[in-house]
């Protein structure tokens, strides 16, 4: 009786094992194939962590400020000409239901100087704005050093400097009782406030008190009114404005949230992620290619050991399971590699932008997942043709 063959057998041990073997021994190739799915891979995760990164810090801002803030200005505009805000619109503004505070800036003509000896035309982008005692408290702001404005000094020659300012002026401290000049009298810095996100220009200005600006001459013409709303009736409270703050000409009023740019920039940041997104997906799409190409050029160069090995019994699921597995190998060190890449990426970036470092779960193991795919699809027609052969053709061309 004829003895029965038993099929050949290959462990998922010696698959792993001869598919490394096939890797290794290619060794610069392998290298050049994993890096285009790292480099798909890395920016696939650096996108994501920095948009979260970005959008988190973004939010944290809005928190920090608030939704709530308005600004109230002159409108500016063809047939508006030179309109302005009457002097009690801020008093009007106050009476508002669900207006929680209000405060006013009186925009100035007049510039700050270190002293009197500098050069009119020296003015190094400063200014001077008369602001009341409400200012820090409706804008959210806080101060660096010394004090604010208070009742009991508004009236008096005293200025607070904006943050940029204070640099421009060379002013680091208040301990020498360091002073200023402003329309050719001294005044005194009795405070340094910290940056106000959502009034960058009063970074670059000497702050005084409404009283005090009027010895030089300043109308009580405010030229913006700073709102704080109920959260919840924002919307009213923006209704209500223009015409409560210039009954006779509403049209000349114009009320904005400066928050709105936070919150556009926000936007603008998720459309931006969807496109480079797309861009970290083509360049995985190219990785795959050049895994698939690098494959079927492996395959010709391997005929001989194909044929061999079927010739001493391997199956062509065998062969298929090969290189499909080599495929796997290269995507995985790819992918690793690639997630390693856009972590160390997004943290070096956002520790750079004092921003807290957010890298969603789901980039990782999406990163990863998406490598195995692509390098599966990559290895499957080159590991086909590849099982395809037979025997006596693969030892045929060696």
């Amino acid at each position: 009786m004829p003895e029965r063959l038993v099929p050949s057998r290959l462990s998922a041990r010696n698959i792993l094992r001869t598919a490394v073997v096939g890797v290794n021994t290619r060794r610069n190739r392998s290298i050049m194939s994993a890096l285009g799915i790292a480099i798909g891979i890395a920016a696939i995760v650096g996108v994501l962590g920095l948009s979260n990164s970005s959008r988190s810090n973004l939010i944290s801002q809005l928190n920090a400020l608030g939704t709530n803030l308005i600004q109230v200005q002159p409108q500016s505009g063809i047939g508006v000409g030179n309109a302005q805000l009457p002097a009690t619109a801020a008093g009007m503004i106050a009476r508002i239901p669900h207006v929680e505070g209000v405060s006013q800036e009186i925009a100035t003509s007049t510039n700050v100087y270190r002293s009197s000896y500098v050069p009119s035309e020296y003015t190094a982008g400063l200014s001077v704005a008369a602001v009341d005692t409400n200012l820090l408290t409706t804008l959210h702001g806080s101060i660096a050093q010394g004090h604010f404005l208070n009742a009991a000094n508004i009236k008096y020659p005293v200025a607070v400097l904006g943050a940029t300012a204070a640099r421009a002026l060379g002013i680091v401290s208040l301990g020498d009782n360091p002073t200023v000049s402003i329309g050719g009298q001294s005044f005194t810095v009795v405070g340094i406030l910290k940056t106000f996100p959502l009034s960058p220009n009063l970074d670059s200005a000497a702050l005084i008190g409404i009283p005090a600006a009027a010895m030089l001459g300043v109308a009580d013409t405010p030229s913006t009114i700073d709102v704080r709303a109920d959260p919840n009736n924002i919307d009213s409270v923006l209704a209500a404005l223009a015409a409560t703050a210039n009954p006779e000409n509403p049209d000349q009023v114009a009320a904005t949230r400066p928050t709105a740019q936070l919150e556009a920039k926000a936007a603008a940041t998720s459309t931006f992620t969807e496109l480079l997104l797309g861009l970290g997906a083509v360049a995985l799409l190219v990785g795959g290619v050049g895994i698939a190409n690098i494959m079927v050029i492996t395959v010709l160069e391997r005929r001989s050991e194909i044929g061999l090995r079927r010739a001493l019994g391997a199956t062509r699921r065998h062969i298929m399971v090969q290189f499909i597995t080599e495929s796997l190998i290269l995507a995985t060190l790819g992918g690793v590699s690639g997630v390693l890449l856009g972590v160390i990426a997004t943290v070096a970036f956002a520790e750079s932008q004092s921003w807290g470092i957010i890298i969603p779960a789901e980039a990782i193991w999406g990163g990863l997942l998406a490598a195995l795919l692509i390098g599966g699809l990559a290895g499957l027609y080159p590991a086909m043709r590849a099982a395809r052969l037979s025997p006596t053709e693969a030892l045929r061309s060696t």
